[in-house]
Order: C-alpha cells, then structure tokens, then sequence
C-alpha cells in the first residue's frame, strides 16, 4: 500500500454498502449501473469474491465485484470495478484487485482471473494488463460478447480478458 493509500482499508463489502457501492458505479459514468437490489444482493451474497476500499471513516470509496464461475472453479471473473472520482490517481484499483486475487486464490483455488472490457474502456485495459505483467501471468483476450447479440441497443463488443496461471507469492 503506497503512502496515498495508508489512510484506505480494504475488505470484503457488506449489505450496508451496496447503496454506496451503486453510487460510485452510477458516479463513474463508464460502467454499466445494474440496480440497486443487485448491489445489496452482491455484497451479500459476494462478499468473499469482491472487496471494498474504505476511507478511514469506514465509507466505501471504490469496490471490485466478481464471483467464481460455477463452471471454472479455478475461474474468478471480475464484474466490476470502480473508484469514487475523489479517491482515482492512488492505484486503488489496482490495489484491490491485487488483494482480492490474493484472497481468491488462498480461499478458493482461483488460478485465473477474467473481465470483459469495451474497446474504449482504456482505463480498464491498462488496469488488467498492468495486472497481468505485474503477477508474471499470461494474457489472452477474443471477443466474448459481439456487438448484436445485445438486446437493448448499441452496445460495443464485451472483449474478455483472461490472465493466468496465477500463483501464490508465498509458495514461489
């Protein structure tokens, strides 16, 4: 954790902060918002595959959300990330997807990470490639969602980025 960041926690969401967490989402004007309710249920039905960064008041001031793909138990997919404007520039995403790798990875046998990212999203695709070049971890990305397979409207294409094998710096 850099100086910027020594006044920051990070730990996993509870239900009380899913209306802060779909603040910041909302806020963010980039990411696809899903409801309220989808928030709530995510921090608690989630919590062991996301994490929060938390101001030292204890306020939510960005969030990763993710789970395990019940098919690829080795497999946590990153559904979102995002930062409140006031905290962006600390590297706190990419603190807190560190964390919750390593915290996937000891608790659940997660080897790979993937995300879906649009084509203009930059932001997102230097976080995840900076990802990937600082765990050592090979990265592959092929277009998962196309463009007309979204039903409500012009959508860009969902381009998943898959990275791994991902491996236990405590055990290299």
């Amino acid at each position: 954790m850099t100086a910027a960041q020594a006044d920051l926690q990070i730990d996993r969401p509870r239900v009380a902060d899913g209306a802060t967490l779909w603040r910041i989402a909302k806020d963010s004007k980039v990411l696809d918002v899903n409801s309220s309710y989808s928030y709530l249920l995510w921090c608690r039905d989630f919590a062991a595959t996301s994490a929060v960064a938390r101001d030292g008041h204890g306020v939510p001031v960005g969030f990763v959300t993710g789970y395990v793909r019940p098919d690829q138990p080795d497999t946590l997919l990153v559904w979102q990330v995002a930062v409140d404007e006031a905290y962006r520039g600390r590297r706190l995403a990419a603190s807190m997807l560190d964390g919750l790798a390593a915290r996937t990875l000891t608790e659940c046998g997660t080897t790979t990470l993937e995300t879906t990212i649009s084509p203009d999203n930059t932001a997102s695709q230097r976080l995840f490639t900076s990802f990937a070049e600082r765990h050592g971890a090979t990265l592959e990305r092929e277009v998962l969602f196309d463009t007309d397979e979204f039903p409500d409207g012009p959508h860009e294409p969902e381009v998943l980025y898959r990275i791994g094998p991902l491996t236990d710096p405590a055990r290299a």
